[in-house]
């Protein structure tokens, strides 16, 4: 034998004897990382919007309900900011309630035929997003503002206008999240969003649906499959009664998760994301709650949620 062969095979046994060591009694190999949250709770600050507590005693309310996401109203904020306050204020109030603003709820007509009247709305959603962004918030909501009464909107040039708006949020790093609206005559069903949010041709494109919605508008929810979930960053949740035909059902028809009839179990098993949590935000417009303490609201908002969501992995 060799001494180049000895000194390979002594070589091995060293190893070997070293990995040995490294699994001593007790420990264990590393483990895999663990799959991320299905969801992240949020609350649309329009469950207690109808409380008239302005900014700063919202973001309180959700705080101190356990909620640490958020969507705010840009009307809301602005008042604050007329009010003297400025926006570094918001931004250390956000901060130090361990709040994050996933996304703000404006309505800019940037979808609209007319040429000046969609010029105004792509100044004010600019103005919107230069806000959001120092107060570290980057989503935006885009509704089909402005083209709702009036049916017939050309979706191609519903999607250049899209990716105008998309181009914008590049530059401003608030990134318009497209809003489907059953009740709109425009905008009204999954399909219509989706073709709107592909033929845009932009990588940023993002939907923002909702339980709601989507039963106004009249969308099968065996096609939320099909929309892909890098489509959605957040979704929003709510409930309606069994005796709400779509027909006259209203936002302010909308009522806690697992309170009603919606199949929200299947159509979040449908749109949870396997890499990532998806933003579950509840919205609900309802007079009732608004004549309650809003603590408590925010408070059987969140729980509610995470009664629905549990099992769904």
């Amino acid at each position: 034998m060799s001494a180049t062969s000895f000194s390979r095979r002594d070589s091995l046994k060293l190893l070997s004897a070293s990995v040995g060591l490294s699994l001593l009694p007790g420990q264990s190999q590393a483990q895999p990382a663990a799959a991320p949250a299905p969801f992240t709770y949020c609350l649309n600050l329009s469950t207690i919007r109808g409380h008239k507590l302005g900014f700063v005693k919202e973001l309180e309310v959700a705080s101190k309900a356990g909620f640490r996401s958020v969507e705010i109203w840009m009307e809301t904020l602005e008042n604050y900011l007329k009010e003297g306050n400025t926006v570094q204020d918001a931004r250390k109030l956000i901060n130090d309630l361990g709040l994050k603003i996933e996304n703000a709820i404006g309505f800019a007509a940037w979808i609209v035929d007319d040429e000046a009247t969609r010029t105004k709305g792509l100044e004010q959603l600019k103005r919107e997003m230069e806000l959001l962004a120092q107060i570290g918030c980057h989503r935006t909501a885009a509704p089909p503002m402005g083209a709702t009464e009036q049916p017939g909107l050309d979706l191609k040039k519903a999607a250049e206008r899209y990716r105008a708006i998309l181009e914008l949020g590049e530059k401003t790093t608030v990134m318009p999240q497209l809003e489907m609206w059953g009740f709109s005559k425009n905008l009204s069903r999954l399909s219509e969003v989706m073709y709107v949010a592909l033929e845009s041709g932009h990588p940023g494109a993002r939907v923002l649906l909702d339980v709601y919605h989507l039963y106004k508008g009249g969308s099968s929810i065996e096609s939320l499959p099909l929309v892909g979930k890098p489509a959605m960053e957040v979704f929003h949740v709510n409930d309606y009664a069994a005796n709400m035909p779509s027909a006259t059902i209203t936002d302010a028809d909308r009522i806690y998760t697992g309170d009603g009839v919606a199949p929200i179990k299947k159509i979040l098993q449908s749109v949870k994301a396997p890499d990532r949590p998806l933003v579950i935000s509840f919205e609900v417009f309802n007079k009732k709650y608004y004549a309650q303490e809003p603590l408590l609201v925010a408070q059987t908002a969140l729980n509610k949620m995470k009664a629905v969501t549990k099992g769904i992995g």
